[in-house]
């Protein structure tokens, strides 16, 4: 996730402060996204510094207010219009099971088993958000997670086939 083009969508749509900023974004990460607000504060001036924000002065309660320049909103737009190519041989435990076959690691199946059993509890507590926020009619939320847990099941998929394969 990027903070930079979630700062700027999130002003996109209206003048805000730093701190509901680190809100609205944690609230768009879901559950697991804990941003430090240093890191909100940083990337503004960075903004900043390549006018793609302005400070526009304060609110009512003292707290300096932040929105996007023209610049700011062109950058965005190009940006949602780039393809994300996949990576998955990239991802973190792709690279680490990798590196295990590589050295004949003895404990292959106990570093499975432990990945087995976070992707469940992710799952588990995603298929909970889940059921809320159709219950919510949050759409948005909904269809995110369902997205997440659809890449979780590959990944288990994945675990489940690397188990029983055919060890030469």
């Amino acid at each position: 996730m990027s903070v930079k083009y979630g700062i700027l969508t999130l002003l996109f749509l209206q003048k805000n402060h730093g701190y509901e900023l680190k809100l609205e974004l944690e609230s768009h990460l879901g559950v697991k996204g804990k941003i430090n607000p240093g890191q909100i504060y940083t990337t503004l001036d960075r903004l900043i510094r390549d006018q793609l924000v302005l400070s526009v002065g304060m609110d009512d309660q003292e707290r300096k207010l932040y929105e996007i320049t023209t610049e700011g909103k062109k950058e965005l737009e190009n940006w949602l219009l780039e393809p994300v190519p996949y990576h998955s041989t990239k991802e973190d435990f792709h690279f680490k099971w990798s590196c295990a076959r590589k050295i004949d690691f003895e404990q292959e199946k106990k570093m499975l088993d432990q990945q087995k059993v976070m992707i469940m509890k992710d799952v588990m507590e995603l298929t909970k958000f889940k059921t809320e926020f159709l219950l919510q009619g949050d759409e948005n939320r909904y269809l995110l997670i369902t997205g997440t847990l659809l890449h979780l099941e590959a990944d288990l998929n994945w675990i489940n086939q690397v188990e029983n394969r055919n060890r030469p």
